[in-house]
């Protein structure tokens, strides 16, 4: 499995939480376009077609997120099954903090302990992975 293989689970969380950010700011204008000033007078419908496309545009959004945590679900799977082939006890720590928790390289090494480094956790990694 290359790195790229092993990040999407990453990646794919930073996509959720961008898409949540976006989603609270959809509701926020959304929120904000139905507060105005109510003076009993007919008027357009300017507020009701904008939260129209708001209401469309949330809608979407949220389909997005949920399609992109099933998403995280069978990346975490596939994942976790690699990460249990490997025979490697040490390995397997280093997988699971990096891939799986998203710890940094000083992370890891941290957890793993024993006066392992990030650049030497990351430099066995590397040949780990260049070996299989």
């Amino acid at each position: 499995m290359t790195k790229k293989e092993l990040s999407q689970l990453y990646w794919l969380n930073r996509e959720i939480e961008q898409d949540k950010k976006r989603l609270a700011e959809l509701e926020t204008s959304a929120t904000n376009c139905t507060t105005g000033e109510i003076t009993g007078m007919p008027h357009g419908t300017g507020n009701m077609d904008k939260l129209g496309n708001y209401a469309a545009e949330i809608a979407d959004l949220k389909a997005l997120i949920e399609l992109n945590i099933q998403k995280c679900w069978y990346e975490l799977n596939r994942l976790n099954r690699y990460i249990q082939s490997v025979e490697d006890s040490f390995m397997r720590q280093v997988l699971t903090y990096r891939y799986v928790n998203g710890m940094s390289w000083d992370q890891v090494a941290f957890n793993i302990g024993g006066r392992n480094t990030g650049d030497g956790v990351r430099k066995a990694h590397n040949r780990f992975l260049e070996k299989n």
